[in-house]
């Protein structure tokens, strides 16, 4: 019966440990602002309204870059890396299909390329505006593409 209940008590101070150093790695990444919601779907293909591939995550503004952290990950660094000068914008659409219940309700999905790969981010209205106008602000003499 001892037993039993030192092992009961490990296991939920094993959970309780694992979900405050899961609160607290969003808060450092949230720590230096410039952090907004946004879905991934990396190697997305063309028409694909699934739902699937489609991660959880939060990106960071970092100077000429964007760093994407998934949710659910005790890693510490970003899962992706973005630059700003290899991101092309090929266009915006809403959900459609099995999407909408894969993304957050007020969803926008943006189309890109960055360095050969195609992407699509999922992000609020209001973080797209910040988004494509983070883009648009790109230093003199560096080729952007916003659609």
């Amino acid at each position: 019966m001892v037993l039993a209940l030192t092992v009961c008590g490990s296991v939920v101070a094993l959970v309780v440990l694992g979900l405050f150093v899961f609160g607290l790695r969003r808060r450092l990444i949230q720590r230096s602002g410039g952090t907004f919601d946004c879905s991934l779907r990396w190697e997305a293909s063309e028409q694909d309204d699934t739902g699937k591939g489609w991660a959880y995550g939060v990106a960071r503004y970092n100077g000429d870059r964007v760093e994407w952290f998934r949710v659910f990950s005790y890693a510490p660094r970003p899962r992706r890396t973005l630059e700003r000068s290899a991101i092309e914008v090929a266009g915006r659409r809403v959900p459609a299909g099995e999407e909408e219940l894969a993304l957050l309700s007020d969803a926008v999905i943006l189309t890109c390329l960055h360095r050969g790969t195609r992407l699509e981010l999922a992000m609020s209205e209001d973080a797209l505006t910040g988004f494509l106008a983070w883009l648009e602000a790109a230093p003199p003499g560096q080729r952007v593409n916003v659609a």
